[in-house]
């Protein structure tokens, strides 16, 4: 069954609860799972998974070229541009940012490298996966 306005997952187990209460104060305890089959038949479900795998994740976050972005890049602050933006399954993109000024990715005091343009994949949070020995995501984006 499909429907366009579920409540989000928090609201649809606030009801169970609630549920659970009320029976439990008329002299009807019920489980929590069972007042979550409940509440999955109230909204015309045959069960709290298949009600739960419903619900709709949040939609994709939306990126266009040349659409102004900032962030950090391996800890230091940035400002840029999307060149390129790919789909990379349902819930990541593929994303080239050319920054506005370069960024220093070598922490030595000896020898700098600087870096102008990256292509990273992001989540739907704006981190990608990959991380720095200190466990910082390689690039974290300002969802604001």
């Amino acid at each position: 069954m499909t429907q366009t306005t579920l409540p989000p997952r928090d609201v649809l187990k606030g009801h169970a609860r609630n549920l659970r209460q009320t029976l439990s104060h008329a002299g009807t305890p019920i489980s929590h799972s069972t007042a979550l089959e409940h509440v999955a038949h109230q909204w015309g479900y045959r069960d709290w998974n298949t009600l739960s795998d419903a619900i709709a994740a949040p939609a994709p976050r939306v990126w266009a070229l040349g659409q102004r972005v900032s962030g950090h890049y391996l800890g230091h602050a940035f400002t840029g541009t999307i060149r390129s933006a790919r789909r990379r399954g349902p819930n990541h993109v593929e994303l080239g940012i050319d920054f506005d000024t370069p960024v220093d990715v070598v922490a030595s005091t000896r020898f700098s490298a600087m870096r102008k343009r990256v292509t990273c994949t992001v989540g739907a949070t704006g981190r990608t996966v990959e991380k720095t020995s200190d466990g910082q995501p390689h690039v974290a984006l300002d969802l604001t």
